[in-house]
């Protein structure tokens, strides 16, 4: 079966017209309005496309059993050590069957020790009061005069979401405080699940956890969970929201944390409540300044937040509040100068989403090996790319790998002055625009590994841009892109979104542990989706961290690539590029894929089989060897994806447990 079905699978007309409703063609004429034909052609493909595994049946099977809930309960009780946990809610005339569902759902909570706190700025104790405004206080006191642990306050007036969240904040007295909305549910092993974790502690043996800002020992600060949407009955799910392990580029991309978050009370006291200046993303704003100050960070995999969606939601119509695309700009932007970095913020065409470029703090020179053997026009049109950058501090170092008389007829015109490098035959030149261009001569086999280590060698920058010979780069500003990431003192590496010749989609990130080719060590995502498709909660196409990226297109630090010991020997051409990103990120460094660095990498997508008896025994040695060195993560899963997503597929599709 195809992973990605072709134009005459995607789209099943019958399914279409069941699904066509007036709000969903009033949102598409939304839709239509912003994005031109074009791209609402791609996403209407992207929203009909039918699910590898679909997901209502799917969280079915995964919530919790009757059996679980009264065994949860009945652990919980057990908890001596538990702590309080405050669920503070801002009301404004919430309709009743919402207001009842959200209440009850805390109520059904396993874990006991909790504390809902309603602060409602519905306007009830006006002389004018609307109706509603009445309904939800003769509600709320309903609920909070039958059992004790839920506040509620009625606000004289109303202070907007922010101003209101904080006075749900001010009637709370729990250790950790999580935050709700007024018309969502949440899984009854919400509180639960929160409070294992908890009391488990952060740890991380093999140093590749995903990188926090701070640790505090072992405590946990900050926790969030997946979340999913129902509809308005809350009995439909659709849309879950897998999210990988704090991810701190994908958090400045998109606010991906929203629902369920928990800040334990004392960071919430340093970070300051919510901020009213930020409203339309308040949440988004708060989430930073905890993320900034937070000492370990977790993320709990479960689906146990439900988000209704309904006509007036966000999350149906994107394009109602365009003053929280400019208040999530503005929340990004301040989060970086806290940290001071002046970087530059912009709201992509996709409502909620952001790109963020920084700044080149210096200028510093980087050496750009490429290693390569025949192919000149191949290496050609490599070279010619790098020629068209907008940086112009590079040189360029071709390890050249047991190529033929007509290969050094080429190296002669481009580099014609011979010399000996520690009796290496070199030969140097300069491009057109003065750099200096290096072949060295390697004379052994074929290993990649061992061809970079050797050509680190004879370069000269405090940067390595390492690159097969069959890339092009696009465009002019993609050094200045990778440079400007990999300036930033918490990254190693970065990576790049590199296409096949027909603009499909080749590497978009390395997930570790999936891969049924690889053996299960590694996979590139997103491999045969359109070039101009987003993915999954548009990851193809935002900037974020992985714990790989390919070495066919990597910036990584010199002090960093000398710290990891360069690359692996022993894997001569598998797995070569997750070994060393993966060593790179036991050093504490993140690992960034750039979507905006981009280029063809004229590889066929059929590498050929591994059948001969030599590269079968190579290829099983080098997956013996990550196995090896690497079986924390490949057992645990990698921190960067969700344990629910599939461990074959690597388009972001749901782990199929039939």
């Amino acid at each position: 079966m195809a992973l990605y079905p072709s134009e005459s699978e995607k789209i099943n007309m019958k399914s279409i017209f069941q699904k066509i409703t007036v709000q969903k063609v009033v949102k598409g004429f939304r839709y239509l309005k912003h994005y031109g034909w074009k791209e609402f052609i791609i996403r209407l493909q992207e929203k009909m496309e039918a699910e590898n595994v679909p997901y209502e049946p799917w969280y079915e099977k995964h919530k919790a059993t009757a059996e679980q809930i009264e065994k949860q309960k009945k652990q919980a009780e057990k908890w001596n050590d538990a702590p309080k946990i405050s669920i503070v809610v801002p009301l404004f005339k919430t309709p009743e069957t919402f207001l009842r569902a959200m209440i009850e759902s805390v109520q059904a909570q396993t874990y006991g020790n909790w504390q809902l706190c309603l602060a409602d700025g519905s306007g009830a104790g006006d002389e004018d009061a609307d109706p509603k405004a009445s309904l939800v206080q003769s509600i709320a006191n309903e609920y909070a005069s039958a059992d004790a642990r839920i506040k509620y306050e009625c606000l004289t007036e109303n202070q907007g979401i922010a101003g209101n969240t904080n006075a749900a904040i001010a009637l709370a007295d729990g250790d950790w405080i999580a935050f709700m909305d007024h018309d969502d549910l949440l899984a009854p092993d919400a509180l639960f699940e929160m409070v294992k974790m908890i009391r488990q502690g952060f740890h991380d043996e093999d140093g590749l956890a995903a990188t926090v800002y701070r640790e505090d020992g072992n405590d946990y600060e900050m926790l969030y969970t997946d979340e999913d949407k129902v509809d308005m009955d809350g009995k439909t799910h659709f849309q879950p929201h897998l999210k990988p392990d704090f991810n701190i580029d994908l958090l400045r991309s998109n606010n991906y944390i929203t629902h369920f978050l928990a800040v334990k009370r004392s960071l919430l006291d340093r970070v300051g409540g919510i901020r009213s200046d930020f409203d339309g993303a308040q949440d988004y704003d708060f989430i930073l300044r905890c993320a900034e100050q937070a000492g370990a960070i977790g993320h709990i995999p479960r689906i146990l937040y439900h988000w209704r969606c309904h006509k007036e939601s966000t999350s149906e119509n994107p394009f109602s509040k365009q003053y929280a695309v400019d208040a999530g700009k503005r929340a990004i932007g301040e989060h970086l100068k806290r940290l001071g970095v002046d970087a530059v913020v912009t709201p992509t065409k996709d409502m909620g989403f952001y790109e963020v470029e920084y700044p080149l703090t210096e200028q510093p020179l980087v050496s750009i090996i490429i290693p390569s053997k025949d192919e000149v026009e191949t290496l050609r049109k490599c070279i010619a790319a790098i020629e068209k950058s907008s940086y112009g501090n590079y040189e360029v170092i071709v390890v050249e790998n047991n190529s033929c008389e007509d290969t050094f007829r080429y190296y002669g015109d481009i580099a014609p002055q011979e010399t000996t490098v520690d009796g290496t035959r070199c030969m140097e030149g300069k491009l057109a625009g003065g750099q200096r261009i290096c072949v060295a001569v390697y004379m052994e086999g074929f290993n990649y590994s061992k061809l970079n280590n050797f050509g680190v060698k004879f370069a000269k920058g405090s940067y390595y841009l390492l690159m097969n010979n069959d890339i092009e780069m696009i465009g002019n500003d993609w050094m200045k892109r990778m440079l400007g990431s990999c300036l930033r003192e918490e990254v190693g590496i970065v990576g790049a979104k590199l296409f096949y010749q027909d603009h499909t989609i080749q590497h978009a990130g390395i997930v570790v542990g999936i891969g049924g080719s690889a053996r299960g060590i590694g996979d590139n995502m997103f491999v045969g989706l359109a070039g101009d498709r987003s993915g999954y909660m548009h990851k193809a196409s935002l900037q974020l961290d992985y714990s790989a990226v390919t070495a066919a297109c990597l910036m990584v630090k010199r002090e960093i690539y000398e710290q990891a010991g360069g690359f692996e020997e022993q894997l001569a051409v598998a797995f070569n590029d997750v070994d060393f990103c993966l060593k790179v990120r036991r050093l504490g460094k993140l690992v960034v894929y750039e979507p905006h660095v981009q280029a063809y990498h004229y590889e066929s997508k059929s590498r050929g089989a591994e059948d001969s008896p030599e590269k079968t025994a190579r290829f099983q040695r080098e997956i013996e060897y990550m196995r090896n060195h690497w079986i924390g993560i490949l057992k645990n899963g990698d921190p960067y994806y969700n344990p629910n997503f599939s461990s074959v597929y690597n388009n972001y599709s749901l782990k199929d447990n039939s």
